[in-house]
C-alpha cells in the first residue's frame, strides 16, 4: 500500500497518526456508502410494487429514533476528539526546537537557519530533530507544505505563523505551496533535505560563515540606533527588551500581552499599537525600512536576549553594547 504513487511516504512523527485518522475516515465513509446502496437495492426489491402487496406505514418507533441519533453521534464525537488531538499535537512545538525562520515570495521559499545559514527553495535539517518554522510571506498568502510531513500551515503577509515537524526518516522530500498565490504558483517548489545528524553538522561547518541570526539583528539593532532608547539600564525611553519574550507584557491600556514573535514584529512595524505601560508613544514606525529578512534577524536577536533556562546547553545570550533592547512599544 505505501509504494501506491498517490500515498506520499511517512517521514515525521505526526505522520502516523494524520493517516491513521484518514483511513478511518475513507473506511467509514465506504462502509456507510455500501449500507446505503445494499439497503436501496434491497428495499426497491422486496417493496416493488406487486398486486396484492402495499406497503405499511410505521407511525413511529423510539428505539429507532434513538439508534440513527445516538450512534452517528457517537462516531462524530469520536472523529472530532480524534482529530482536536491531532490538530493540538500539530500546533504545539515542542520546546527546544531547532528553529528556522521562512520567508515566502512569488515565486520562491527563502530560508534562514538561526547559526546564519541561508537557503533558497532548500531547506537542511537533521533526523531526529524537532524543528519550529517560523514563517512570514513577502506579498501574498502563502502555504507551507510537505506531503511526506503531513503538515501544512498557511503563511500570511504581515504576521509569523508556525509550523513544526520532527523528521524521521533521512531522504529528500516534496515541498510545495498548496495556495494559489499568483502565475507561476506552480512552480514555487522546493525541497526539505533530511541528513543524518553528523551529515547536517559537516553540511553547517560548510559554506560561508555569515554568522548567527541573533549576531545579525543586533548589528541591525545598533545601526538603526535602537539602543539609544531600548538601554541596559531603567534610564531608557523605551523598555529594557532583556528577558521580555515570552513574558507577560502590561500595556499603557491596562492589556496584558504575552510577548512572542508577532507581538515584536507588530512593535517595530506599528510602535503604537501596543504601547508598554510607563512610555510613551515617541517609537518611529520601521514600516517599510526594514525588510523582512531584517526583522526576523531584529527578532531573533530579542530572543537571544532571554536568559537560557537553567541546565539548557545552546548559544549563549548576546550582549547590547552600551543598552539592552525590546521593542519601543
Amino acid at each position: 500500500m505505501f509504494d501506491l504513487p498517490l500515498w506520499p511516504p511517512r517521514a515525521s512523527t505526526t505522520a502516523g497518526s494524520v493517516d491513521a485518522l484518514f483511513i478511518f475516515l475513507l473506511t467509514l465513509c465506504g462502509f456507510m456508502a455500501l449500507a446505503i446502496f445494499t439497503m436501496i437495492i434491497v428495499f426497491a426489491i422486496r417493496y416493488r410494487r406487486r398486486p396484492g402487496h402495499q406497503a405499511e406505514q410505521i407511525e413511529g418507533s423510539n428505539a429507532l429514533e434513538f439508534t440513527w441519533t445516538f450512534i452517528p453521534l457517537g462516531i462524530f464525537l469520536c472523529i472530532f476528539v480524534w482529530g482536536a488531538y491531532i490538530y493540538f499535537q500539530e500546533r504545539t512545538p515542542p520546546r527546544g526546537a531547532a528553529e528556522v525562520y521562512t520567508v515566502a515570495k512569488q515565486w520562491m521559499w527563502k530560508f534562514q537557519h538561526v547559526e546564519g545559514h541561508r537557503e533558497i527553495n532548500e531547506l537542511h535539517v537533521p533526523v531526529g530533530r524537532d524543528v519550529r518554522m517560523i514563517m512570514t510571506s513577502q506579498d501574498v498568502i502563502h502555504s507551507f507544505y510537505v506531503p511526506a510531513f503531513r503538515i501544512k500551515q498557511d503563511v500570511l503577509p504581515g504576521r509569523y505563523t508556525v509550523a513544526w515537524f520532527h523528521a524521521t526518516k533521512a531522504g529528500t522530500y516534496h515541498l510545495f505551496c498548496a495556495e494559489y498565490c499568483g502565475t507561476m504558483h506552480s512552480g514555487m517548489i522546493g525541497d526539505v533535505v533530511v541528513m543524518e545528524p553528523a551529515q547536517y553538522e559537516a553540511w553547517l561547518s560548510g559554506g560561508a560563515a555569515l554568522g548567527s541570526l541573533a549576531n545579525t539583528g543586533q548589528g541591525i539593532f545598533q545601526s538603526l540606533g535602537c539602543s539609544t532608547c531600548h538601554r541596559f539600564d531603567t534610564q531608557g525611553r523605551g523598555p529594557n527588551l532583556v528577558g521580555v519574550f515570552g513574558r507577560p507584557v502590561l500595556l499603557e491600556d491596562g492589556r496584558t500581552v504575552i510577548a512572542d514573535e508577532n507581538y515584536i514584529r507588530e512593535s517595530i512595524l506599528i510602535p503604537a499599537a501596543k504601547v508598554v505601560s510607563g512610555f510613551k508613544p515617541i517609537m518611529p514606525t520601521f514600516q517599510g525600512i526594514v525588510s523582512e529578512e531584517q526583522l526576523n534577524a531584529l527578532v531573533a536577536y530579542v530572543k537571544s536576549l532571554n536568559p537560557p533556562p537553567a541546565g539548557a546547553a545552546g548559544t549563549p545570550n548576546l550582549k547590547p553594547p552600551t543598552s539592552q533592547p525590546e521593542t519601543n512599544r
